[in-house]
């Protein structure tokens, strides 16, 4: 429990709160004749309870993380489980390089496999896996795997080996496979989804146990207060209920209430107190002292929403270690958003405009479109490249634009309504231009002259419902929906997949951080820690070659040509990188070696290499990457190849590795200014032309006359077929196809084609957002808004 702050800073306890759940646990354990058993009873209800108290002040996203930790520290405790088979499981070290010999699994899975066979317990798995390819194909294949048995003898083996071996088949069913691992080694009550009733958390609070509700936008917990109030007989009218909400001075009002009230027993609510962080100091000592020799029908009910980042915790620790913490967040899916967009509405509403038909059909698309555009951000990057806090205002808001606009016209203003929701409305939150492009393509494809004629789809199999009253819509929605999946955003189905690996991966890392420092029990570990370190930094250093001589490349230069400059460049980024790169491992080995002190530098540079994280001071100098420490030096080494090979006669490779560059930006300018200089063209007046060739990096043996062949582009949410050379749907689970050869040159802006094309966004990693490169335009026959739904980019790295 303690370590939980370092997943969010509202995760405070205390040891005087947690005394209390220890005690009630004790009071709950079934009695027993027998010692053993009482033990048994005593751990059981203990740990339930604790269970119960942490993870309803826990986020959706962090409490399997937090189920899963204790799992995994039970079972170490027990001896069940074997060290080194969850440290695999948790790191999951990839042997970098390989190539996959089988079509269904990425060279990512299959560097995993070898190096899970490198242990005895799973010797021969890789050869397994390729003599018996079929019946592998099959089950990694499987809609469930995680439900399904392992082919050959390797269903017998234990259940945290078949995570381990699942961890590289299908990192996607992960999260699933540790629910399922939990419900197996401690009980299915550790994996229900029911949230607990609000009357059974009431019972555990106090005059000095308040209860702290941690907001989520569209969420009102404090109805259940005032619920639970009646019943008890605490009311507004009883005068024995104060409700006060702050950041409007009221600080003055809420004190006196809470000494009322703590003297006469009374309940009061503080509303959003993280509006007045000068005056939380004082909350937190008021509280204390009224802790004690209170009455005791005292109740104190806070709420707060948690701020988006560490740095903007303001929350005295004081009070949420007291409180019992209550998480309630919106519920999730399209089915449950769109009935809570329509929720926000009456029959009274659509009976309120004279135009009836188009008001209530508009009204309905915004309902989805407002869903749609809430629940996207479960997708990460490919759903929005930033996150936006869109909220009910912006719905009810746009309603009533929607109102005033259709009472004042004759005809249906279709573009100046969606210019109103989709630039100031919903946009005005919008800060990327490529997420102002999707806002701007759904009310295109939602509100348009066509939704009058009945023909129009919100999504595959999900018609805009025809003239009905306020329940027919709710009735509408339960009958005609069909079931959740990335369709009904417009997505491919592996948008999801995408999604829920980068969940797995955020999930093992977390519990990979949080593990206790001197590796659990102690025993299998493979090497101390510093033994780890200390092998992984002299293979850096050995591995690591010699800083570029610019002084001596300079001489070899003739003429400073654009492309010159990028290599130039690139080779000065390089030196920067991998000098700090041997000066901080060389500090780090004399640290370690007990020749220099260890500061904090040092120690986060060790924990990194420990956690396979690239250290702070190297990704400062170094590009956008998501990959752990031993893929990314394996790629930086690959880049300092291709930069030796260049600089050795300064002659352009026949194809260049776009995702080499520090800056792909500068070589794609360097193109342009080398084509204007030679048919001298001014720049301002050009733009790049992207012909998708239909070879391989293999297939050329010289760079083309004017411009360059580039190759390692990736392409998520479609796929380029070749023959056809148009953009087409992406094949199931294969999520981020490779890009042939693509040959860029300049033209003058005015020869290019603007039609059957999808301006397609380049990024240098799946984080997208801030890592944007460029702009290719790619063909298609399809309507470029499909694309723009799908979430389509080229990456250069994945």
């Amino acid at each position: 429990m303690n370590d939980l702050n370092k997943i969010h800073p509202m995760y405070q306890f205390s040891l005087k709160a947690f005394n209390v759940v220890f005690q009630n646990g004790v009071l709950n354990a079934d009695p027993d004749e027998t010692v053993k058993q009482r033990v048994l009873n005593l751990i059981d209800s203990i740990t339930s309870l604790v269970f119960q108290y942490t993870t309803r002040g826990l986020f959706e996203c962090d409490k399997l993380t937090y189920t899963a930790q204790l799992a995994f520290q039970v079972l170490l405790m027990n001896k069940e489980i074997n060290l080194r088979e969850l440290d695999f499981l948790l790191r999951y070290p990839v042997q970098p390089g390989l190539m996959s010999p089988v079509d269904f699994l990425s060279n990512h899975s299959w560097g995993g496999i070898k190096a899970l066979s490198t242990m005895e317990e799973f010797h021969n798995l890789d050869r397994d896996i390729e003599g018996s390819a079929k019946r592998w194909k099959k089950f990694s294949e499987s809609e469930c795997p995680e439900k399904e048995k392992f082919p050959q003898e390797w269903k017998n083996k234990t259940s945290l080996q078949r995570l381990c071996m699942m961890r590289a088949l299908r990192p996607d069913r992960m999260t699933y496979a540790v629910r399922d691992f939990v419900e197996e080694k401690l009980g299915s009550k550790y994996v229900m989804g029911r949230s607990l009733d609000f009357a059974v958390s009431y019972e555990e609070s106090g005059a000095a146990t308040p209860m702290f509700f941690i907001l989520s936008p569209g969420v009102d917990p404090l109805k259940d207060v005032e619920k639970h109030g009646r019943k008890l007989g605490y009311t507004f009218d009883n005068r024995n209920f104060h409700n006060v909400s702050l950041g409007q001075g009221q600080e003055v009002v809420a004190e006196q209430a809470l000494d009322l009230a703590a003297k006469e027993g009374h309940w009061v609510i503080l509303q959003n107190i993280h509006l007045v962080a000068k005056w939380l100091g004082m909350l937190e000592k008021k509280l204390e002292q009224h802790a004690e020799g209170s009455h005791l029908n005292f109740r104190v009910f806070i709420s707060a929403e948690p701020s988006s980042s560490p740095d903007g915790h303001i929350i005295p620790q004081g009070i949420l270690e007291n409180s019992i913490k209550i998480t309630n967040e919106p519920p999730m899916g399209m089915h449950a958003n769109l009935h809570k967009a329509l929720d926000n509405f009456n029959q009274d509403t659509l009976e309120m405009c004279a135009r009836e038909n188009e008001f209530k059909s508009i009204l309905f698309a915004l309902c989805y479109f407002h869903a749609v555009v809430a629940e996207r951000r479960k997708f990460g990057p490919q759903g929005w490249n930033r996150s936006y806090p869109f909220n009910t205002g912006d719905l009810t808001i746009s309603v009533n634009v929607l109102y005033n606009y259709l009472e004042a016209n004759t005809k249906v203003p279709y573009d100046d309504l969606r210019y109103l929701f989709g630039e100031i409305m919903y946009g005005g939150h919008i800060t990327d231009d490529w997420d102002r492009r999707l806002c701007r393509t759904y009310l295109e494809e939602f509100i348009k002259l066509e939704m009058m004629e009945g023909e129009l789809y919100l999504a595959p199999g999900f018609r805009l419902p025809g003239n009905t009253d306020y329940n027919g819509y709710h009735q509408y929605i339960d009958g005609a929906l069909p079931p959740e999946s990335p369709y009904l955003y417009g997505l491919h189905p592996n948008a999801e997949i995408g999604f829920l690996t980068q969940t797995s991966e955020k999930l093992f890392r977390t519990v990979l951080e949080m593990q206790p420092r001197d590796g659990g029990s102690g025993e299998g570990t493979s090497g101390s820690r510093d033994e780890k370190v200390k092998a992984a930094l002299d293979e850096i250093l050995e591995k690591l070659p010699e800083e570029f001589n610019l002084a001596e490349m300079m001489g070899k230069v003739e003429e400073r040509t654009p492309y010159i400059v990028v290599a130039f460049q690139e080779c000065e980024r390089m030196n920067f990188l991998t000098q700090e790169i041997k000066r901080s491992l060389k500090e780090l080995s004399l640290g370690l070696k007990g020749e220099l002190t260890m500061t904090n530098d040092m120690e986060n540079l060790q924990n990194a290499i420990y956690l396979d994280q690239v250290p702070e001071s190297w990704t400062k100098r170094a590009y956008p990457s998501v990959s752990g420490l031993a893929i990314w030096f394996t790629d930086l080494l690959n880049r300092i190849k291709e930069l030796e090979i260049w600089t050795s006669d300064f002659s352009l490779p026949s194809v260049v590795w776009l995702a080499g560059f520090f800056n792909p930006q500068s070589f794609l300018t360097a193109i342009m200014q080398s084509m204007a200089r030679r048919n001298e063209w001014p720049l301002d007046k050009m733009s790049l032309q992207c012909d998708v060739t239909k070879k391989n990096r293999e297939d050329f043996s010289s760079p083309p006359r004017e411009g360059a062949y580039i190759h390692g582009l990736f392409m998520e949410g479609a796929r380029w077929d070749t023959q056809a050379g148009i953009m087409v749907d992406a094949r199931l689970k294969e999520l981020t196809p490779t890009m042939p050869v693509i040959f860029i040159k300049a033209i003058p802006v005015d020869k290019q084609e603007t039609r059957s094309l999808y301006q397609c966004p380049v990024y240098k990693t799946r984080q997208r957002g801030p890592t944007y490169v460029w702009t290719f335009n790619l063909k298609t026959k399809e309507n470029p808004s499909k694309w723009t739904l799908a979430g389509v980019a080229l990456l250069l790295q994945i």
